[in-house]
């Protein structure tokens, strides 16, 4: 009784909170064990534990037939070894189910944790304790490329490195980033003796003891005692196991608790981290999420998969989620070379986030393609982390911004996206965002605040929104991107495609005049495969594209050509495809446009004798240009093959004559070598001109235009125009058929004037 009144004194608890704690309605089963009264053996035992008394100590032994066969197991004279091989036997079937479970947002059935897991790399130092400008990021040539956003300065580790170095660890990450995965990972590791077999896992998801607890404070050396005594061990051997430092203490999603208890939870996470030092502490929340610095603890932040890690990650998915290991190892392959196509960049952006890049193997897995629409995945992705990924983990958030819609959000989200791209911001300081904020709130919620209330409000929706969404991240002190340029894009097109029907027709001509540049092109694609009706957006780009040609009048003459070429040849091929095909053929030789055209091109063993004579012919043309600049004689030895033509095709009498003529001007390849060069270098000019004469006259092709660098730089962004504009018509846009018709049969043509 004395031990019991000092321990209830030293908690400054009264008997009704002792009552609360123990789960009692009343008092009176407290009064009577302070009393020394009989009272039930379950509450006697709970009543000891909640006071951290040892209650084998303080009242009679229990007869020998009512003591559990844990309980057995134990005795004072138990070597420290044998109390940790105890505690790891116990809770070797609990960690095993707890750990190897993979969380999920998906509607099915996801592959066990040990079968899926990747190894993560960290950045040693977060991203928000990083002090930089904004100039040490925007780098316009690399993002051009479409490089990632999150560059960092400092090399990724391995975590397991870090884990080894580090007794007290804090990990952070976006959400989905594998903070969770890992814990259990490492519990897992622990549990089957892959890592300190003189270690007791524990995985603690603080979310849910929280709400166990009927949402009371968590206290973290009260379940460690209650987690010992579960497996049959008193509380004196807990603490002897706690002091020497034996349990390895994992406790994942510190952001998941309320903000009201955060610091209480803080609190008794670090004073239990200074008392019981020995200990392996790691913990791990989403970045930036709490603002609590816990002494003695290293922080790193989750990195983005590499190319390595993607490429592990899909292997081992596909062959997790599918039955036929060979099948798996071909979708495996298939996914990661679609992935790596230059067209699919915006898709592979996301496959650098762990939650994403399963969403990507999932919908890879059905068609063995991603679809054309990417509009739908992104929606999903961005579903995913906006709603479900909480959702999935019961996560309950409160305050004003939890009460916003998922409509603002996605709006306020999408303004954010506009006014940062159109300034050509992929990162930005905080204050930028906070004033898109502010403005945002004081139009749409008519917000009467003083200005610095709703610039603290602001800022507080701005932390939820990194917190909860990893839609935003902070790269640096007060610096900001979005996760993904392709979520910027995204959110981008969303903002013009929803204007007003007065002003969507003007947001669209401002839109399509960005064409030629290469930065919009992804926003343009995701606005036409948006808007309910494209016809406008189609047209606008069309005649942006012809009025863009007029400003070369060589252009419109090559133009006028090409159709007089076409329209004189027999095809069975579509009119603009062909024009496509020799708009390129003296220059960079690209099918892509003439097979987007018509995929039949695609094809040699279709082509036409024309089309395959003057393909040859161009070739020829090109290779003698290269050997007059570079004489060689295995170059002179291929083109006397390549103009052997008469042997392959049926040629014109007049051409014939004319070529026998041009060939018997060359030297014998019966000459020295040197002869042979030297003629190159005096008289191969001359011959390349009657050659161009010969193909002017009989084939119309090989006209030249002399152009200087400022109109080869044009007319090639004239053609990547034209392909971007079927590139936008082709995928999936809603357009009407006669206007696709329209489009395709007047590409490449001269502009009405």
């Amino acid at each position: 009784m004395d031990k019991a009144k000092q321990a209830l004194a030293s908690k400054g608890w009264t008997q009704e909170y002792l009552a609360g704690e123990v789960g009692l309605s009343s008092r009176q089963s407290i009064w009577k064990f302070l009393t020394g009264r009989p009272v039930d053996r379950n509450i006697f035992k709970d009543i000891c534990f909640q006071l951290d008394l040892n209650w084998e100590e303080i009242a009679e032994p229990p007869e020998a037939s009512s003591v559990s066969p844990s309980l057995k197991i134990v005795n004072t004279n138990v070597k420290i070894e044998d109390l940790v091989a105890v505690m790891r036997t116990q809770v070797r079937e609990r960690i095993s189910h707890q750990c190897n479970i993979l969380q999920s947002s998906f509607e099915l059935t996801q592959p066990s944790l040990q079968t899926l897991y990747t190894a993560i790399q960290v950045l040693p130092q977060p991203s928000y304790q990083r002090w930089l400008d904004v100039s040490d990021f925007q780098q316009p040539s690399r993002i051009n490329q479409r490089s990632r956003l999150s560059v960092v300065t400092a090399k990724a580790v391995a975590i397991q490195a870090v884990v080894a170095k580090h007794e007290q660890l804090m990990i952070l990450g976006k959400p989905g980033a594998g903070k969770t995965t890992f814990l259990q990972h490492l519990a897992l590791q622990c549990n089957q003796g892959h890592y300190r077999q003189d270690l007791i896992p524990c995985f603690i998801q603080l979310r849910s003891e929280w709400e166990q607890k009927n949402k009371q404070p968590f206290n973290l050396l009260d379940y460690l005692l209650l987690y010992c005594k579960n497996c049959g061990l008193s509380s004196e051997k807990a603490l002897n196991l706690l002091n020497e430092g034996h349990f390895l203490c994992l406790l994942d999603g510190l952001d998941e608790v309320p903000q009201h208890i955060q610091d209480a939870l803080c609190k008794n996470i670090e004073n239990f981290a200074q008392t019981f030092y020995k200990n392996q502490i790691i913990i791990t929340s989403r970045s930036s999420a709490q603002q609590f610095h816990f002494k003695g603890f290293t922080y790193v932040e989750i990195a983005d998969f590499e190319d390595q890690q993607i490429q592990v990650f899909a292997k081992q998915w596909f062959a997790a989620t599918l039955e036929n290991q060979t099948e798996a190892q071909q979708k495996a392959q298939q996914f990661i070379q679609q992935l790596e196509k230059p067209e699919n960049q915006p898709i592979r952006e996301l496959a650098v986030t762990p939650i994403l890049l399963n969403l990507l193997c999932s919908v890879f897995k059905e068609k063995v393609t991603f679809p054309r629409q990417r509009v739908k995945l992104y929606q999903t992705g961005l579903d995913i982390l906006l709603q479900r990924w909480d959702q999935a983990r019961g996560i309950e958030r409160d305050g004003f911004y939890d009460e916003l819609s998922l409509v603002h959000k996605i709006k306020l989200l999408s303004q954010i996206a506009a006014i940062t791209f159109s300034e050509n911001c992929y990162f930005f300081e905080s204050r930028q965002v906070l004033s898109i904020i502010e403005n945002y709130l004081s139009e749409h919620f008519n917000l009467h605040q003083e200005a610095e209330n709703l610039w603290l409000t602001s800022e507080k929706i701005l932390k939820l929104m990194e917190v909860q969404h990893g839609i935003l991240v902070e790269r640096a002190k007060d610096i900001y991107s979005f996760s993904h340029l392709t979520f910027q894009e995204y959110f981008t097109a969303r903002h013009i495609i929803t204007h007003d029907s007065q002003m969507l027709e003007d947001a669209l001509r401002e839109l399509a005049n960005k064409l030629f540049d290469s930065r919009w092109r992804e926003v343009i694609l995701l606005s036409v495969s948006m808007l309910p009706q494209a016809d406008f957006m189609i047209q606008t780009m069309k005649r942006v594209i012809d009025e863009f040609a007029q400003q070369d009048s060589a252009l419109i003459r090559f133009l006028d050509e090409l159709e007089d070429k076409v329209t004189s040849m027999q095809l069975s091929f579509s009119k603009a495809s062909i024009r496509a095909f020799y708009f390129t053929l003296f220059r960079h030789r690209d099918l892509n446009l003439a097979i987007a055209l018509d995929t039949r091109l695609a094809k040699q063993t279709r082509l036409s004798a024309e089309i395959q004579l003057d393909s040859i012919l161009a070739k020829a043309f090109l290779d003698s240009v290269n050997l007059a600049n570079n004489p060689s004689l295995k170059k002179f030895f291929n083109l006397c093959f390549t103009l052997e033509l008469d042997a392959k095709f049926k040629l014109k009498p007049s051409f014939l004559q004319a070529l026998n003529q041009l060939k018997s001007q060359l030297p014998s390849s019966e000459n020295d070598k040197a002869v042979i060069l030297k003629w190159w270098q005096t008289q191969g000019n001359r011959w390349i001109e009657d050659f161009r004469k010969i193909l002017l006259e009989h084939r119309c092709i090989g006209y030249d235009w002399q152009l200087n660098e400022q109109q080869k730089t044009l007319w090639e962004q004239y053609y990547e125009a034209n392909l971007f504009l079927i590139e936008c018509l082709q995928g999936d846009c809603n357009i009407s058929p006669d206007l696709r018709e329209t489009i395709e049969a007047t590409l490449l043509l001269p502009p009405q004037t």
